[in-house]
C-alpha cells in the first residue's frame, strides 16, 4: 500500500527519492498549490475573535501554511476556542454542588412534612461542563489541522536538504 502522496519540494528535501528532471518539473506541474491573497476574518466574527484570528493567521503566514481556503475552518476555532473560554469563565463562578431540601414523606407532631438537606452536583455545572468539552475537542481538532500543535508540527516540519560536501578526490591526498 502506497504512502500518502508528498509535495516535490518535501521529496526533494528529504533526498530519499531520486527523479529525473523531468519527473520533478511535471509533479511541480501538477500539484495544487492554493493562493493565499484573501485569508481575511469572515464577517460573522466578533472584532475579539477578529483580532485573534489575524494573529493566528500571521503566524501561520509565516511558515507558508495557510491558504483561502483555510479561512472558514480558522474562523471555526476561534469560535470553538473563545466559546470554550466563555463557558470556562461562567464554570469558574458556579458552584460544583448545591444543597437540595428533599420531603422525607414523614411528617411531625404538628402536620408539617419532615425535609432534610442534601448536597447533590449542580445540574447547570454538569450541563456546561458537557459543552465544555465539545468546545475543547474542536479546539484541540483545528488546532491539529492548522499545526498549532505539537505533535501536529512535528508531522508538518519540512526537513531541510543536507548540505552536500565536495567529494574529496581519492588522488589530491596521495600527491600532495
Amino acid at each position: 500500500m502506497a504512502g500518502q502522496r508528498q509535495p516535490i519540494a518535501l521529496v526533494k528535501a528529504k533526498g530519499k527519492k531520486h527523479l529525473t528532471k523531468a519527473e520533478i518539473a511535471e509533479r511541480e506541474r501538477t500539484e495544487v498549490k492554493a493562493p493565499s491573497d484573501k485569508v481575511t476574518a469572515p464577517a460573522y466574527l466578533t472584532p475579539q475573535q477578529k483580532k485573534e484570528f489575524k494573529k493566528i493567521v500571521k503566524q501561520l503566514r509565516a511558515i507558508d501554511l495557510i491558504s483561502n481556503l483555510d479561512v472558514d475552518a480558522l474562523a471555526r476555532l476561534v469560535i470553538a476556542q473563545d466559546k470554550y473560554a466563555q463557558i470556562t469563565e461562567e464554570l469558574n463562578n458556579l458552584p460544583l454542588m448545591v444543597e437540595l431540601v428533599q420531603n422525607t414523606g414523614k411528617v411531625d407532631e404538628n402536620g408539617e412534612p419532615i425535609t432534610k438537606t442534601v448536597e447533590v452536583v449542580n445540574g447547570q455545572v454538569e450541563r456546561l461542563a458537557l459543552m465544555q468539552d465539545r468546545y475543547f475537542r474542536q479546539c484541540r481538532q483545528g488546532a491539529a489541522d492548522f499545526g498549532l500543535t505539537v505533535s501536529s508540527r512535528c508531522r508538518l516540519v519540512v526537513p531541510k536538504a543536507a548540505e552536500e560536501k565536495p567529494k574529496e578526490n581519492k588522488f589530491t591526498s596521495k600527491f600532495a
